[in-house]
């Protein structure tokens, strides 16, 4: 436990504490931001499409390979 000399640095203190504290409140909030982005439904649908159209290339690949 910090022991203070004067109500100055418990001031001090407090003001970084709050600052702290409103910092990661933001970032916080970014963090939800992004997650909710990454759900979106326009995300999911493009992840979605990019991953059928890499499975069409390489069954295309495959079957050219072993001459279908």
């Amino acid at each position: 436990m910090r022991v203070y000399n004067s109500f100055d640095e418990i001031d001090r203190d407090l003001r970084y504490l709050q600052l702290q504290k409103q910092v990661d409140q933001e970032t916080m909030k970014l963090n939800l931001n992004e997650v909710k982005e990454s759900f979106s439904a326009v995300s999911v649908l493009t992840s979605i499409v990019s991953s059928i159209a890499k499975k069409a290339v390489i069954l295309k690949t495959v079957n050219k390979l072993i001459g279908r």
